[in-house]
Order: structure tokens, then sequence, then C-alpha cells
């Protein structure tokens, strides 16, 4: 069932990103979440907590809210009943010492792993409030319909990333201020980043992210990857970890 209204689904196509501001899952099920969060933390050792990748390919336990109805329901009217969960992230920025996200296109990063770029998106389930304040997520609207920007390098003490999108004018960026278990929805072309976290307050998120299965996943560009089916069919002859 979507539990996105039509003009929230044309929003989205217009404009790249939906905040969706009610909690994703049951208080029960946010705090198991939470739970498995705080033991990746834990145990990440001199690891940066903001270099929390794949935590589902060592944690089967993630797929419980990575293949649940309650987040496919938000990803099918975007991008079709067909869906492949292709990554999971937790990014966390530490208090204080969180850097910040360079001007990106999630897409940028991908290229040639895909044949195509124009159905993938990324649910960032707030674990702590996010806000200005600690760093949250910023967008430029509309800016999903390329998603290969020119770049130049940036300082990777103080960024998460080593490059940043070139010329950009910052002055349209919408940040994304959520409660702790609601989430936003974005394109993986739109251009997005965070300021560093200076503030005394934790924020991290949980990155969901999903592709429509009729985009084939280049194999020798995704070595030792794993996709799973999440709803509905394969369309474009990939190979899944839950499918014989």
């Amino acid at each position: 069932m979507s539990k996105l209204t039509a003009e929230e689904v044309t929003f989205y196509r217009e404009q790249g990103y939906h905040l969706y501001k009610k909690p994703v899952f049951s208080a029960e099920k946010m705090a198991r979440l939470t739970a498995i969060f705080e033991e990746q933390l834990a145990e990440k050792g001199a690891k940066l907590s903001d270099e929390l990748d794949t935590p589902h390919f060592r944690d089967p336990r993630l797929l419980e809210f990575l293949l649940a109805d309650e987040v496919l329901d938000l990803v099918e009217p975007l991008i079709g009943p067909d869906i492949i969960l292709w990554s999971s992230h937790f990014i966390c920025k530490d208090p204080f010492t969180g850097r910040q996200t360079p001007w990106h296109e999630d897409s940028a990063y991908w290229n040639g792993r895909f044949d195509k770029y124009d159905n993938i998106v990324t649910v960032w389930l707030a674990i702590d409030r996010s806000n200005k304040e600690n760093g949250c997520m910023r967008v430029i609207p509309g800016t999903h319909h390329n998603g290969f920007s020119e770049y130049e390098s940036v300082d990777m003490a103080i960024n998460t990333f080593h490059a940043t999108i070139k010329n950009l004018d910052e002055s349209a960026a919408v940040y994304f201020e959520l409660e702790p278990g609601e989430c936003s929805l974005h394109d993986s072309r739109i251009i997005h980043g965070a300021t560093a976290n200076t503030s005394p307050h934790r924020r991290c998120g949980y990155t969901m992210r999903f592709l429509s299965a009729d985009t084939k996943v280049v194999p020798e560009k995704n070595e030792n990857w794993q996709i799973f089916l999440a709803r509905g069919q394969d369309r474009a002859g990939n190979q899944y970890v839950n499918v014989e």
C-alpha cells in the first residue's frame, strides 16, 4: 500500500526528494534497529563513525528493516513494484568532530556500476534528531536530472569525500530536519551534502538504497557485492543473494 499521495510523488519527481515526517517503524521496531546500530558503533574500533558502510553484509538482522513493507511501501510509488536492495550505510556524525559531507551526487560515485541511474532512491532514516545545528542533510532541489557534475578536490581531514561539485550556488539549499524515526527520500542524482557537526549532539542516520529491478547491476563492476530482490520480479537478469 502506497504511503505517499499522488501530490507527494509528483513533488518527488519534480524536485528530487520527499520528507516523510511520520514514524517509519513502530517504537518497538525502531528501538531494535537503534540497538543494532549502537552495537555496530561500539565494535567499529578506530574507524570514524561516518564509515559504517554496508552493515547488513555483516549483520543479517538488518534485513528485517531493509526488506520491511514499512520501507518498501514508501519506495514503490517512486521507482515501481520491482525493487532491488542495493546498499545500506550507518552515517554517524559524532559531536564536535563529525566531518562535513561535500556537495555530491550518489550517482557520480556509482558511475559504471549500473546501466542507468533514473530509478534509484535513498531512504535516510533518522536514528538521532537531525537538524541544522548537528549537520543534517541538505539538497539543491531539482538537480536530479543529470547526476554527473564536475568535481574538484577537497581535504579529507575535514570532508567525508575527496571531492565536491564545482561552482555550486548554495542559496537554494533545503535542509532535511527530522525527528528520530522519520525519514527523507532522495533521488540518487540530486546534489546534496551536509555541514560538519559542531554541536554537542550526535547525528546518526541509516541510509537504505534501492533500485528499480529493470536496472542492470554490472557484475564486473560489483565484485563481491550482495544485492537482494526486495519486492516483485527481476527485469534485468541480475543475480540475487535471496533468489535461487
